[in-house]
């Protein structure tokens, strides 16, 4: 099958999470529409003349046309949405995995910005930055009040320029005064390190360099450990929001020499799409297992879902998020793009996944910590006001609590797919017969 850039999307939205890209032009004409259509926008311009004339403060007309658009498009699906010029833009930079920045990787504590780790050779750590560094100024701008988007927004930009921060560091009665000259940063999708005899791998997100750092990383585990003591690999899946499509596609078609992967369909019966895989597994056959939890969701699930019922792979972990709707980025020049579900995706055995997930192979439920314990961390598709109704939905829905262990020798899940790997445990689901795998007939 001949591979074209596709203007489908299976970024999931969670939260901020959501993953998208923008390709090609705009799609087909839109149906005409009826008499009575045209009535209620009369009324739709009516109140909008109403509201700017008549509300108890001046409203920005730009803010009021956005959220009416909006406001159409999430009544559809949690999904489809207006994407402002800002916010197209920072979904292309999302996607396209590499922008100008300083290369941090920070959450929020306290009010401030805290460094969970500088990103290896970048401006930040030739800088100095080091883990739990606390960023209260940038550019002088006091850091508490702000978002942590606002923040990063902040903090990102033009290549060459530079930056001031003021950092609260432990053991520094002041704060230190650091500049740095933002770089291009390219975000690793992959992250890899060698378990002993086995590799593991974890795909973060689906970006434009999944692919590219997936086989850097199989090709450094094969250099690390020979192939008469190499057990097979670890796949994590797990809290990864999605992405790509055709990214998911290729991270699928690398495991498996033949058979088709995932398919699309639209609203018309003949609005069918089919992606398949080529010959070629570059893990040259290894035992593969897979982790999923309530955190994998759309691209991820494509991968799973193929694995799976090719019987290439074994998926351990719990009930994925089970978005299995694809959205189509139509771009609207200067104005923004229009992301709108225009299908849902099937596995190669004809099954959707949309309000259900993938039910793993071995079930393996993770603990929480005592500070997480009574806390509420399930994520599912079913539990999303307004999602589409899956074909094979039921009143279990889909997901289950999305949370992994920081620390290696605290996950469960993980330890489990290495002693499974290493013959130390043993399961019917493990390894997978490839003669028994399900395909849509």
């Amino acid at each position: 099958m001949i591979r074209k850039l596709s203007l489908l999307l299976a970024g999931a939205l969670m939260g901020a999470s959501a993953v998208s890209l923008v390709h090609g032009t705009s799609g087909s004409a839109a149906v005409a529409a009826g008499t009575e259509t045209y009535r209620q926008l009369a009324i739709f311009g009516d109140i909008f003349e109403r509201v700017r004339a008549q509300y108890v403060t001046e409203p920005d007309d730009q803010k009021l046309v956005e959220s009416a658009i909006n406001g159409m498009l999430t009544s559809l699906d949690p999904h489809s949405s207006f994407l402002n010029a800002d916010a197209a833009k920072d979904m292309r930079v999302q996607t396209k995995g590499e922008f100008g920045g300083l290369g941090i990787e920070v959450t929020m504590e306290n009010e401030l910005v805290k460094v969970v780790s500088p990103i290896d050779d970048t401006p930040a750590a030739r800088a100095g930055i080091l883990p739990g560094d606390l960023i209260e100024k940038i550019d002088g701008e006091e850091v508490r009040g702000m978002s942590l988007n606002d923040a990063v927004d902040k903090m990102r930009g033009l290549v060459n320029t530079p930056i001031e921060l003021s950092i609260l560091r432990e053991g520094q009665v002041q704060p230190l005064k650091i500049t740095i000259v933002r770089d291009i940063i390219k975000v690793k999708a992959v992250k890899h390190r060698v378990e002993g005899d086995i590799g593991y791998m974890k795909i973060t997100s689906f970006t434009e360099k999944t692919m590219d750092d997936l086989r850097a990383a199989i090709d450094a585990i094969k250099s690390e450990v020979p192939d008469d003591k190499l057990k097979g690999y670890v796949l994590d899946l797990r809290l990864n929001p999605g992405g790509l499509l055709d990214q998911a596609v290729n991270v699928s078609d690398a495991f498996l020499d033949r058979g088709e992967i995932v398919s699309t369909r639209g609203r018309q019966p003949n609005d069918i799409s089919r992606f398949g895989s080529r010959p070629g597994d570059l893990t040259d056959g290894k035992p593969v297992v897979v982790l999923i939890n309530g955190g994998s969701a759309s691209a991820s699930e494509i991968v799973a879902g193929a694995l799976q019922d090719h019987r290439r792979a074994t998926i351990l972990g719990t009930q994925s998020f089970g978005k299995g709707s694809v959205q189509t980025i139509i771009p609207l020049g200067e104005n923004g793009a229009l992301r709108l579900t225009t299908a849902l995706y099937y596995t190669p055995s004809g099954q959707s996944i949309q309000g259900k997930g993938i039910t793993p192979d071995i079930k393996v439920e993770q603990p929480l910590p005592e500070e997480l314990a009574g806390r509420d961390l399930s994520r599912g598709e079913s539990d999303l006001r307004g999602h589409i109704q899956g074909e094979l939905e039921s009143t279990e829905g889909s997901g289950s609590i999305a949370y992994v262990p920081p620390e290696p020798e605290d996950d469960v899940q993980l330890n489990y797919a290495l002693e499974l790997l290493r013959g130390e445990k043993s399961d019917p689901a493990f390894p997978p017969n490839p003669d028994k795998a399900v395909m849509n007939q």
